[in-house]
């Protein structure tokens, strides 16, 4: 039998060692807690990211392998690069972190819900507003029709949603953000669970005891990096 999973206290942001969460489900460290951003912060910097739905009280996971993009590991198929050339989409970032979030935050098809509720969306709104969380938009005109948002820290960049509303525009997002984020010096692109999309690109799972040795280390929060994006 499992023992119970640690409840987090409202008043400590201290969570238990990353290495203590389950097998099954892969990954789940915690329960409780709240998403202020102190707390997400703190969470982050350790590899762990919160995922539940509205019915669930915060659930906190740090899967093991893990799902990461090396920059220098991108890949760009032929008609991806075809497609960043003569789409005509234009790309911009953090003009619109509102819209990318509420457009991640719809049900997917085949879905009931989403894992994006009323408050994630305003707790991601406030780490933008400290200049950690960050969206890349793309656009057809004036019509929002992809992109992605997530967590700078360090050198880390910590995907959390993509949405795509035309052929291959949460593609075009990531591969901005991703060479970017190269030339800027970031060594990670956090994808965190297994996922065919990204693995297209050219993520792939590493074991969580070396995904761990990118993050920010030391106990305090380290300040936004510079973003790279305009």
């Amino acid at each position: 039998m499992q023992a119970p999973l640690p409840w987090l206290g409202e008043n400590s942001f201290a969570f238990p060692d990353p290495a203590a969460a389950l097998r099954v489900p892969n990954g789940l460290l915690a329960v409780g807690g709240d998403l202020q951003p102190g707390r997400l912060l703190h969470a982050y910097q350790r590899g762990i990211f919160p995922w539940f739905d509205a019915t669930q009280p915060p659930l906190w996971w740090t899967p093991d392998p893990r799902m990461v993009l090396f920059p220098d590991e991108l890949h760009v198929s032929r008609s991806l690069n075809k497609a960043l050339s003569s789409s005509g989409l234009v790309v911009a970032s953090d003009r619109d972190f509102a819209g990318v979030v509420a457009a991640c935050a719809e049900p997917r098809r085949g879905a009931d819900g989403t894992w994006i509720t009323s408050g994630m969306q305003r707790a991601y709104h406030q780490l933008f507003e400290l200049g950690y969380a960050h969206s890349v938009e793309v656009r057809d005109g004036a019509a929002l029709v992809g992109g992605l948002y997530g967590i700078a820290m360090g050198q880390v960049f910590f995907g959390e949603s993509m949405f795509s509303r035309v052929s291959n525009a949460s593609k075009i997002a990531f591969v901005h953000l991703v060479r970017a984020l190269a030339a800027a010096g970031f060594r990670l692109i956090d994808c965190q669970v297994e996922n065919p999309h990204l693995a297209s690109l050219g993520a792939r799972t590493i074991p969580r005891q070396e995904f761990m040795q990118y993050l920010p280390r030391g106990d305090e929060v380290p300040k936004p990096p510079l973003w790279p994006l305009q």
